[in-house]
């Protein structure tokens, strides 16, 4: 069965996000569609729409995060792709049975309710892959 069903945005983290702004929405012209900060993560993170996807600008907020240690280490830049799925349980369970690594064995809750995990990057070819519950139809999240 194929669990994945879209590119649902793709992550770029920045240690500025006016900076990063200024070229994602006024330089490109793209709307923002949200800023919102992800307390569990860390990160503020702006959501720009871009046809059925959109770009993530994330900023970390605090120095012991992940994303944090990621920006001190590579810089500014692409961070992750996020892809939209169908049973993240089930797919997690069929990644974790084929040895997969994963940085959240459980889904996690994002602000807005959507459940999320990631694939450690040593799993996924030197990407960070998130991978994004797709809302039930009618659902606010």
């Amino acid at each position: 069965m194929a669990h994945v069903v879209r590119i649902a945005h793709l992550a770029v983290v920045t240690d500025d996000l006016d900076q990063a702004l200024a070229f994602w929405r006024d330089a490109l012209g793209l709307t923002v569609g949200g800023i919102h900060d992800v307390e569990q993560e860390g990160v503020r993170v702006a959501f720009l729409p871009v046809g059925d996807s959109s770009v993530e600008v994330v900023l970390p907020l605090q120095e012991d995060t992940g994303v944090a240690r990621y920006l001190r280490k590579r810089g500014p830049g692409m961070h992750h792709v996020c892809l939209e799925v169908k049973d993240l349980e089930g797919l997690l369970s069929r990644l974790k049975e084929q040895g997969v690594q994963l940085i959240y064995e459980e889904p996690q809750v994002s602000p807005t309710g959507r459940r999320y995990a990631f694939v450690h990057p040593k799993s996924a070819g030197g990407v960070l892959v998130e991978l994004y519950e797709a809302p039930a139809a009618g659902s606010a999240a």
